[in-house]
């Protein structure tokens, strides 16, 4: 038996069932699992398991919190020294994400 046909067979059963009922989040989309295609989500979740985090997330973390920090500033000075951190962070991140994809884009 195909497992093809065997998952589906389960899952209808499953519906059938009523098991998939009063779910958290139901009837809402799936959430997207990263910003690129499969195999760069599937490589990002190889280098996090072994302990690598790449620059690329370092960055994007940073940027968050850049963000957080921009949104708690009231000073207009003060957030002006915060905006330009921000967009540098941002910057570097475009160059970091712009780099891989000519590297993976290679033939």
């Amino acid at each position: 038996m195909k497992f093809s046909f065997l998952s589906e067979y389960h899952i209808r059963k499953a519906e059938r069932e009523g098991q998939f009922e009063d779910l958290k989040g139901e009837g809402k989309p799936l959430p997207k699992t990263g910003d690129g295609d499969f195999a760069e989500n599937v490589g990002f979740r190889i280098m996090a398991e072994a302990g690598a985090i790449p620059k690329e997330i370092e960055l994007k973390q940073a940027e968050a919190a850049q963000l957080k920090v921009l949104q708690a500033t009231d000073d207009p000075d003060a957030r002006k020294t915060e905006m330009k951190k921000l967009a540098d962070i941002q910057l570097r991140r475009a160059i970091q994400e712009e780099a891989r994809r000519k590297y993976y884009s290679q033939d």
